[in-house]
């Protein structure tokens, strides 16, 4: 059963049941072993889920994001019987913790038994890499589920996934991503925020049985899970719920009927939201449109946009102060703002001109202080200005006025 074949260089061998198949005696085919090594534990695409084992077994299997397509921190792990398997354990994270882990129809539920296995010569042929499976046997306690655990190896997950096949074309105009996928979608995705009463496995057999049994949404497959909420600017500075309840609705195409069934689901929450724990719900489809069941939210976009815009209100501020302190940017003073004056309100310039506030610089010598002199004091500060029909201008001693008027 755990034995193993070692061959050289160049050799071969053959075994036999008994008389060989007619045009099977010439041995003319020929054979390549592929790379033991290329299995990853965090590739989504050798792994099932089902929620029972005997679902597992007729193949009613889950479907899931590929964070979770990969096995959580909650979850028993199956290694088939009647198969072989050698898988790498590259990972992010030093220890990949899982519930339980069966190998050849024997189930380690404990951690010191799974570490003595792993050091067999059996566990070092089936499991290598960097990382360490731990058996942890935690079943989740919450009712409203838990988080898979996966978010620090998605790189890892995506890549393994992409080293296979690409993620595949989408006929919707705006696909969706959602938490913990490595491609976009067409179809929607529903947000729910929960209250302690929420049952995930009560609301998923809801759904289930009201909606997706229904004719009218065949081919529309749904992902339900609890995932870190995306958190705002306004939701970080009131410290609010970390996580929200993500439900998946996928359809080959369009997502025409995904996004359908979405808007059933959000009616059924208007009506029966508080008698199934669900405080507040929000759709998002691949069409673009986007509404919110009873409660209402806001739309972090435009709360981090309006952010932004403050921000860069601020930051342009803070440049103009800094340029004008330095003196790159010239500021004109109030007292030659009041001379901006359009040419009707010369007129009552013979009547008297409104000096604002006393300037010294500008100032007739009775209000001088006696001590003051220079170039502007006394009467030679009013010489300095002149009254035109184009307006008021101060006079540079630096040029000659009469070449100035001509």
């Amino acid at each position: 059963m755990d034995g193993e074949l070692i061959l050289a260089f160049s050799a071969g061998f053959a075994g036999s049941e008994g008389d060989s198949d007619p045009g099977c005696e010439g041995g003319g085919d020929r054979i390549t072993f592929q790379d033991p090594d290329r299995y990853q534990w965090y590739d989504p695409t050798l792994w099932r889920a089902a929620s029972t084992p005997d679902d597992l077994e007729s193949g009613r299997f889950q479907f899931s994001v590929h964070e979770e397509s990969v096995p959580c921190e909650h979850d028993d792990v199956i290694f088939r019987p009647d198969s072989s398997f050698r898988v790498s354990t590259d990972s992010a994270l030093s220890s990949m913790p899982v519930r339980t882990v069966s190998i050849m129809e024997k189930k380690f539920s404990r951690e010191e038994e799974f570490a003595r296995y792993l050091q067999s010569s059996s566990g070092k042929l089936q499991f290598h890499g960097s990382g360490t499976v731990q058996v942890t046997n935690r079943r989740c306690s919450e009712s409203s589920g838990c988080d898979c655990g996966n978010t620090a190896n998605h790189e890892w997950i995506c890549a393994a996934l992409h080293r296979h096949s690409q993620c595949p074309h989408l006929e919707c105009w705006i696909p969706l991503t959602p938490i913990g996928h490595c491609c976009g979608i067409c179809g929607a995705i529903v947000s729910l925020e929960y209250s302690p009463g929420f049952n995930v496995e009560s609301y998923r057999n809801r759904l289930l049985h009201l909606f997706l049994s229904l004719a009218s949404y065949g081919g529309v497959r749904m992902a339900m899970s609890k995932v870190p909420r995306p958190q705002s600017f306004l939701e970080l500075v009131l410290r609010e719920d970390e996580s929200e309840i993500q439900v998946v609705l996928l359809e080959e195409g369009s997502g025409s009927k995904a996004e359908a069934l979405a808007w059933e689901i959000m009616k059924d929450i208007q009506s029966q939201g508080s008698s199934l724990g669900i405080v507040k719900g929000e759709v998002h489809t691949s069409t673009g449109s986007h509404g919110s069941g009873p409660g209402g939210s806001v739309d972090g976009g435009m709360i981090t946009g309006a952010v932004i815009g403050v921000l860069l209100a601020l930051v342009g501020l803070g440049s103009l102060v800094v340029l004008i302190t330095r003196g790159m940017i010239r500021v004109p003073s109030l007292s030659s703002l009041q001379f901006l004056k359009m040419d009707s309100d010369l007129d009552n310039l013979g009547d008297s001109i409104d000096k604002g506030f006393d300037n010294p610089m500008f100032d007739t010598s009775s209000n001088l202080p006696a001590d003051v002199h220079g170039l502007y004091s006394g009467s030679e500060a009013l010489k300095s200005i002149s009254i035109t029909n184009s307006g008021i201008h101060f006079t540079n001693p630096a040029y000659d006025e009469t070449d100035f008027t001509a």
